[in-house]
């Protein structure tokens, strides 16, 4: 459950000046939002998906669930609303990379946790729930709080990060967060100096049941009541990282989904956000079951039985 957003980019050998209009080139529109991202990672990795979400009633939207249906994604429980447009962001990339970006959510800011309970109360077969919050924060908790009392895992990725109430981080079984994210949530500033663990242990004692923190290029921490465990990163070359952090939590819902411990699930996902990296964009670099497996045998590993056996992820 989550975020859509169609994301129009260009191109400017400078960026502008207040009030200048400069000439762009390369134009394109991308598939975007983390709802939506995961969303279609966790069904090129086999599993069975509904997406929750609130698009408008406009071409951009029409667009999104022609996706969805490429992609095999149920699309019942997508709401179109009449009075807001589907989501979308402005991005503007000068010669050395630098942008600006504006980001206008739409239909996004309009999803309730009423609608959110009407849908997932439809659902009967979930064995994961995985939500963000570039949506309320009031539809993520009605999420988390759903999944709980259908005995799904509930999975929090708190991107982009905001402070959170403790009654939502009691209904998250796995929260996701970087360094940065976790140091906000722990209200501190996001370039404090603290170590990890301590951040993680911070949010268990906040109710969170285990974090899964990622670090990059360093992997994911685990940490859990009572143990933590490092999780190093694969040997990739990198292309583009905007992908990884939605790759590496479909991953992590797949696996947990058809019953890996937090460990193993952690070592698959870490697999999955690091082959996104080798290829540019996000949609494009979301990796499928053979590539994943690929990975798996080149290792000279023998990958999960059950991978493309068809999870529930809502």
């Amino acid at each position: 459950m989550g975020s859509y957003a169609t994301g129009l980019t260009m191109r400017v050998d400078r960026l502008p000046s207040f009030g200048e209009t400069v000439l762009g080139k390369g134009y394109r529109i991308d598939f975007g939002g983390k709802g939506s991202n995961q969303a279609v990672a966790c069904a090129r990795l086999g599993a069975k998906v509904t997406f929750v979400a609130k698009i408008g009633q406009d071409h951009f939207g029409e667009m999104a669930l022609g996706l969805y249906r490429e992609e095999k994604i149920s699309v019942d429980s997508i709401i179109q609303a009449a009075d807001g447009p589907t989501g979308v962001g402005f991005i503007i990339v000068d010669a050395n990379g630098n942008n600006c970006i504006s980001i206008d959510p739409g239909a996004n800011d309009l999803l309730t946790a009423g609608e959110v309970a009407q849908c997932l109360k439809s659902l009967t077969s979930e064995t994961a729930v995985m939500t963000q919050l570039e949506i309320p924060v009031e539809a993520a908790g009605a999420a988390m709080a759903l999944g709980r009392e259908m005995a799904a895992v509930t999975i929090l990725n708190p991107a982009p990060v905001r402070m959170l109430p403790q009654s939502v981080l009691q209904s998250v079984d796995v929260l996701t967060p970087n360094q940065s994210e976790a140091k906000v949530l722990t209200g501190r500033n996001p370039d404090a100096e603290i170590e990890p663990e301590r951040l993680a242990r911070e949010l268990i004692r906040s109710g969170v049941k285990q974090v899964v923190m990622t670090l990059g290029e360093k992997g994911a921490l685990l940490v859990t009541a009572d143990s933590s465990v490092y999780v190093p990163a694969i040997r990739v070359p990198v292309a583009d990282t905007t992908g990884a952090g939605d790759a590496f939590n479909a991953g992590l819902a797949v696996a947990l989904s058809h019953g890996a411990n937090l460990e193993d699930a952690a070592k698959f996902a870490v697999i999955t956000g690091g082959l996104a990296v080798t290829r540019e964009g996000v949609i494009p670099s979301l990796p499928t079951c053979n590539e994943v497996r690929g990975f798996y045998r080149r290792e000279g590993q023998t990958p999960p039985d059950w991978l493309a056996d068809g999870a529930s992820v809502g």
